[in-house]
């Protein structure tokens, strides 16, 4: 039985944001709101918790999962980032983007595309995944609330909390978020790629 935590939505409770990472440090498994949809997020490299992303969600091991960092001082751990691309993530974030990069050898093998070796990567604009990474002191690992069969993710919190209750440790109703996906950029060619249109403005991109 998950347990479900009312968090306000521009002043999030400190107390319940302890909780909430607690329960993440512990292995859980929790819903979380971020600036586009709510999203699966757990512990980043906790194998047992990334396993129950899979199941949950029907993926195989070519699933990218994206990192919901603090800020950008923490890509170069994670990420390798030339100049330039650095100054267009900077001017993006943080936001509605998800940023495909080349990993580095930091990044557990599980977070990472099996042939090309990229991470996906994305600063959030909302306080309560703002303090929830920050009570962490790490970034999360993440995926979109999206259920096998479905083209949308799941976007009441109610909802997920009666759908999915039992398979998770944590449901935070954060109010509305929205329900459409990040835009996706791909920068690990020569030239920044739009690989999925979503929220964000990708026009800087085209």
């Amino acid at each position: 039985m998950s347990q479900f935590f009312q968090i306000h939505p521009d002043n999030p409770q400190a107390r319940l944001i302890k909780q909430a990472a607690d329960i993440l440090r512990d292995g859980g498994l929790a819903v979380i709101p971020t600036d586009c949809a709510y999203a699966l997020a757990c512990r980043l490299g906790d194998k047992k918790a990334t396993e129950r992303v899979q199941r949950l969600r029907q993926l195989d091991n070519r699933h990218n999962f994206t990192l919901l960092c603090r800020d950008l001082s923490e890509l170069s751990t994670f990420a390798k980032v030339a100049n330039t691309e650095y100054r267009l993530l900077k001017a993006h974030t943080p936001g509605a983007f998800t940023f495909i990069l080349e990993a580095t050898r930091d990044v557990p093998r599980l977070l990472m595309h099996p042939k090309k070796r990229t991470i996906g990567i994305r600063v959030p604009n909302n306080p309560i995944a703002m303090a929830l990474l920050e009570e962490m002191g790490e970034p999360l690992m993440t995926s979109s609330l999206i259920m096998p069969g479905d083209d949308m993710p799941l976007s009441d919190p109610y909802d997920i909390r009666a759908t999915l209750e039992h398979q998770l440790d944590l449901v935070i109703d954060g109010g509305f978020c929205g329900f459409e996906a990040t835009t996706v950029i791909d920068m690990t060619g020569e030239v920044p790629e739009v690989a999925r249109q979503g929220v964000g403005d990708a026009s800087a991109f085209l």
